[in-house]
């Protein structure tokens, strides 16, 4: 077990809880306001995180669930790698993950992006690939259906492939810009290829050199059966919702077990489950605010939140009685689905407890208490082997992130936990991950 845990801030705009813009502690229009989301980033960067960890929403406006989304932020949102490329020149060492789907998107202009950033950023991008969970986004890019569920990770391990030779499709060494002579590159410091899958083909090289870091880090979110394996065959950090330590202990185990298997050093990869702290100055004050939250969420809000998430239309059911039941042919997020049904069932919640929860953590590990307890609860995952960091979800931005900095960080720190200066430059170098020579599976 590494001596220190990694983290990353998972930046909502106004924060994780759905009803966190209405609260005093945040600001309501930082989902299109570039200052207010610099600010948390800076935070972040000073309380020294790995990296922040930006996600993405395209789905379309439903007129059959407008009632809660209209109470929501997701309106209103930057695309994150204009955003990143942003912040990458307001920042200095934080890295920056986006994520973007490989679904909806071109292997060699994602490529270009990325890379882009990752030079522009001096080798502080990330990659987190997702494969689209929502089954409305399709009619964005014209498609009349959402791709099945199976495909779409086999299609998503093809693009990954395809994506990182273009990465790596220079030697470190092939751009000499030599005035001199008047060559600019050497030749033989091409590296083009020739893909051709099932679903998808490419050939060529990129125009960006390989950056600082050799190539972006790649993350991946999935926990289905599916996602589980393409995080072992091309992840070097797995963002994933668990509930309990015992499971998320397994899941580790389960997949350090695959990366083995297909010759992979599990060393290479950073398990990174999703932490939702409500932080006080004591474990009432934090209660205290978990209830000042559940009163702010409208039923609407909870129930379009649940819904989408189980895949079950719940509207006009009573808010007191237990989820019904959800379908098996469900093309969303399965392993989210999966986890709220068990979590519902272990807990005996009703449709009002489970929304209440799913509109903070939306299904990953909370936790609540002063700086101490949160500190506890971490160090806990972390040197029982659940963990070896976590993503960070602060409920209110930027509210709870200023106070997980100032307090629980410190905390982390006396305990030998965590970092208290930047050592690298790179995101790389931050996760402790070995630079990668062109060609070579991390």
């Amino acid at each position: 077990m590494a001596s220190q845990m990694k983290l990353a801030a998972f930046l909502l705009p106004t924060g994780h809880h759905a009803a966190a813009w209405r609260h005093a502690g945040s600001a309501p229009d930082a989902g299109s306001n570039f200052k207010r989301q610099l600010e948390q980033a800076r935070l972040a960067e000073r309380g020294l995180f790995d990296a922040v960890f930006i996600a993405d929403f395209t789905s379309s406006i439903d007129e059959a669930t407008i009632d809660g989304f209209r109470r929501m932020t997701y309106a209103a949102s930057f695309e994150p790698l204009t955003l990143l490329a942003a912040l990458a020149a307001t920042t200095d060492k934080i890295g920056l993950i986006g994520t973007v789907s490989t679904t909806y998107s071109v292997p060699y202009h994602l490529a270009r992006q990325f890379l882009s950033l990752d030079q522009i950023s001096g080798g502080r991008a990330g990659w987190n690939l997702v494969t689209t969970a929502n089954v409305k986004e399709s009619i964005h890019y014209g498609r009349p259906s959402h791709v099945p569920h199976a495909d779409r990770y086999r299609q998503a391990r093809e693009f990954a492939q395809i994506v990182e030779n273009f990465w790596d499709s220079w030697s470190d060494d092939a751009f000499l810009r030599d005035t001199e002579s008047g060559a600019f590159f050497a030749p033989e410091g091409r590296r083009p290829f020739d893909f051709k899958g099932e679903f998808l083909s490419a050939a060529g090289q990129i125009d960006i050199p390989r950056s600082p870091q050799g190539r972006p880090v790649l993350v991946q979110a999935g926990s289905s059966e599916p996602g589980r394996q393409l995080a072992a065959e091309t992840a070097e950090m797995v963002f994933t919702a668990q509930q309990d330590l015992e499971e998320a202990k397994a899941f580790r185990l389960d997949l350090h077990r695959r990366m083995r298997e297909i010759g992979r050093d599990p060393a290479s990869l950073k398990v990174m489950p999703g932490v939702y702290p409500l932080v006080g100055r004591t474990q009432m004050e934090a209660e205290d605010l978990k209830a000042e939250l559940d009163e702010l969420t409208h039923p609407d809000v909870g129930l379009f939140l649940l819904g989408g998430m189980t895949g079950t239309d719940l509207r006009g059911l009573p808010l007191d009685a237990p989820l019904p039941e959800a379908p098996a042919d469900f093309n969303g997020n399965r392993s989210r689905q999966t986890l709220l049904v068990e979590m519902a069932k272990k807990r005996n919640m009703t449709l009002r407890d489970l929304y209440l929860e799913v509109s903070g953590a939306r299904g990953h590990w909370s936790i609540y208490g002063g700086p101490k307890e949160i500190a506890d609860q971490l160090e806990e995952w972390f040197v029982e082997g659940a963990a070896d960091g976590f993503n960070v979800m602060p409920p209110i931005l930027p509210q709870s992130l200023e106070t997980f900095v100032d307090h629980v960080v410190p905390e982390l720190q006396r305990r030998g936990l965590f970092r208290t200066a930047y050592e690298g430059s790179t995101l790389r170098e931050h996760l402790g991950l070995k630079r990668p020579a062109p060609g070579e599976t991390p």
